[in-house]
C-alpha cells in the first residue's frame, strides 16, 4: 500500500509504542506533586510537544512560576523507571514498518528525547527496523511546527514529498501536513486499551 513513496517516518509514543499509560500515570504523579493544573483533554492537545515545553506551557496557562527543568527531569526520569512494565508495539503500525524494512528507508521522529525513544525501540526488539531516529532534542521547532520530520527526511536523503508519516496526536498530523508529507492517523487502525485520562 506504501510502495509508492520513497521513505517512511513514523512517531514513536502511541503510534509504533503503547507507552501512553505510563506517561499519563507519570504526568499525573508529577504535575500533581508540583501542583500544576491539567484536564486531559488539554494533555491530549500537548501530544507530541517535548516534556519541558509541555511543562512551561501548563505552568503559564495557570499563572504560576516553576523550575520547568527540574520538573521535566523527574518526570523523564520517572518514565524509564516504570517503562518496562507495560511496554508493547503497537502491531497494526509495527507491522508496516516490518512489511517495508529493506524495501524503503524508515526513520523515527518523536516528540521524546533520542535517547529515550531508542531505549524503548531496543527493549522492544524493532530498533533495527529504523534507518535513523530523531528526537526532539535534534530540533530547535517542535510538533506542530514540521522540523522534526524535515529532519528525518533530511538523514533518510528523500524529499519531504516523497516521505508518509504515521502520527497518533493532532499537533502531529499538523506537523506533517505542514511538513508537506502525505500522513496516516493511526488512531484510525488502533485505539490504547488504558487510558488514564478522561477526555
Amino acid at each position: 500500500m506504501y510502495d509508492h513513496y520513497s521513505a517512511l517516518i513514523f512517531d514513536c509514543d502511541g503510534t509504533l509504542v503503547d507507552s501512553l499509560y505510563a506517561h499519563e500515570t507519570i504526568w499525573s504523579e508529577v504535575l500533581n506533586a508540583y501542583g500544576i493544573p491539567f484536564t486531559g483533554r488539554r494533555m491530549y492537545q500537548l501530544g507530541g510537544v517535548p516534556t519541558a515545553e509541555t511543562i512551561a506551557i501548563l505552568a503559564q496557562e495557570a499563572g504560576i512560576k516553576v523550575d520547568v527543568a527540574a520538573i521535566a527531569q523527574a518526570k523523564e526520569a520517572r518514565f524509564l523507571e516504570i517503562m518496562y512494565d507495560d511496554l508493547k508495539v503497537v502491531e497494526p503500525v509495527v507491522a508496516i514498518a516490518r512489511r517495508h524494512h529493506g524495501r524503503l528507508p524508515q526513520a523515527v521522529a518523536t516528540g521524546s528525547h533520542t535517547h529515550i525513544a531508542q531505549r524503548m525501540l531496543t527493549t522492544l526488539e524493532i530498533d533495527h527496523l529504523f534507518d535513523a531516529v530523531v528526537g526532539a532534542d535534534q530540533v530547535s521547532r517542535h510538533k506542530p511546527e514540521p522540523d522534526v520530520f524535515l529532519e528525518a527526511a533530511r538523514r533518510l536523503g528523500v524529499a519531504p514529498e516523497r516521505c508518509c508519516v504515521f502520527e497518533d496526536s493532532d499537533g502531529g498530523l499538523l506537523a506533517a501536513a505542514r511538513a508537506g508529507m502525505d500522513v496516516v492517523d493511526v488512531r484510525t487502525l488502533w485505539a490504547p486499551t488504558e487510558r488514564l485520562f478522561s477526555a
